[in-house]
């Protein structure tokens, strides 16, 4: 009867917590948005797989929470911040979609988060590179979680200015994306003692990179610098391998590069390019698990844009089962409170910017010798603490920051 009387009050304290859980969610389910392109040129970085990505996590979770049955929804936003727009505006105030995750062109996140502010939805961004994201086009309802340009500006520039590669010449995807990147690898080269020779910005997408490729050999820079991603890098590369750059004695720099991309280029034609990632799925026994199963599931191993979505879907889940609340400011909240550890970061934390900091990695792509596998590219050169690698806020021009 003593122990009765102790175990009693905590039972129905989880009851009664329990009720309040399932009362605070709005509506019987928690609705999940996936939005990327689907079929052009970041289908392969994100795309169908980020949707398995996200229903793993989902079925990881275990399908409901607080008893709230988890619907996902998707769509294919063309890289059009018109299609996205349009998309994200009927699922957040007809649909009763609670979070959209993916989100990969620039162009495509800062046209939408406007609209997921407007409603006072969240927004968990996996692919999305522009550095602005979560510095001047910050708002209260959306977290930039894999990487962003000045981050990877940090490790590739830095590591080949070391290295003696001090004149840049660079290609730049003439959007929203590709100016960030331009912007933040001209400070990191130029604070390194390089220089920036010149620039070139070329149509999103590019299906010929020939005069482009040619511009920039005929600049004479020791380093020709790709700020564009997707299958314009992979585009881009093949077209400087036939015409012999790196034989010529100049350095091609992938600045926004995915395993993908490797794997389509093939370590014959990649071997010795860095590059600067926020995860890799051979680094330890955890991140192999998780990409055997989503191997499994796609028949490729995942991108750090997939390891982006399944970890921060989960963290999402988390936080409305611990808030008992799908309220986006009460979810932002726990997030930023609580740190993540799972196989795709470690003691990672959430800014009040939005901006999620965890280590980055310079990395080198194998020789066709040192690989021992189809999918076994990399080798991780350094670590780059996160504090290291993404913008200060002290440097922040966030709306969300008072420095």
């Amino acid at each position: 009867m003593k122990n009765t009387k102790k175990i009693l009050p905590s039972v129905v304290a989880s009851i009664l917590m329990a009720g309040s859980a399932q009362a605070a969610i709005s509506g019987d389910t928690v609705k999940l948005g996936y939005l990327a392109d689907m079929s052009g040129t970041y289908r392969d970085l994100a795309g169908p797989n980020g949707l398995t990505a996200m229903e793993m996590a989902v079925a990881d979770f275990g399908g409901k929470v607080n008893n709230a049955a988890i619907e996902v929804v998707s769509a294919d936003d063309r890289n059009s911040p018109d299609v996205a727009s349009s998309t994200v505006r009927r699922w957040v105030e007809n649909d009763g979609v609670d979070m959209v995750g993916g989100l990969v062109a620039s162009s495509v996140t800062i046209a939408t988060t406007k609209i997921l502010e407007e409603n006072n939805k969240l927004g968990l961004i996996s692919g999305s590179a522009a550095s602005s994201i979560t510095n001047e086009h910050c708002t209260p309802n959306h977290i930039q979680y894999v990487y962003d340009t000045y981050a990877l500006s940090i490790g590739t520039p830095t590591a080949i200015v070391q290295e003696g590669g001090k004149s840049w010449y660079i290609l730049t995807a003439d959007y929203a994306f590709g100016h960030a990147m331009e912007a933040d690898v001209t400070r990191v080269v130029e604070a390194n003692g390089g220089k920036i020779l010149g620039s070139i910005r070329h149509p999103f997408p590019t299906p010929d990179f020939s005069s482009f490729i040619l511009q920039a050999q005929a600049s004479g820079a020791d380093v020709i610098a790709l700020a564009n991603a997707g299958a314009d890098t992979t585009n881009a590369i093949t077209t400087a391998a036939e015409f012999g750059i790196t034989q010529s004695g100049q350095t091609i720099a992938g600045l926004v590069v995915f395993i993908s991309d490797i794997h389509a280029l093939g370590p014959q034609a990649a071997q010795g390019l860095q590059l600067t990632t926020g995860w890799y799925w051979d680094m330890n026994d955890e991140t192999r698990e998780w990409s055997d199963r989503f191997m499994e599931e796609t028949g490729t191993r995942p991108t750090m844009v997939h390891a982006g979505i399944y970890s921060s879907t989960m963290q999402y889940l988390k936080a409305v089962e611990a808030t008992g609340s799908d309220d986006s400011q009460t979810v932002r909240q726990h997030l930023i409170e609580t740190p993540i550890n799972d196989m795709f970061a470690k003691n990672g934390r959430i800014r009040e910017d939005g901006r999620m900091v965890h280590d980055m990695f310079l990395a080198q792509v194998k020789t066709p010798e040192e690989s021992t596998g189809e999918w076994d590219l990399y080798k991780i050169v350094r670590t780059i603490p996160g504090d290291e690698a993404f913008r200060p806020l002290s440097e922040s021009k966030c709306k969300l920051i008072t420095n």
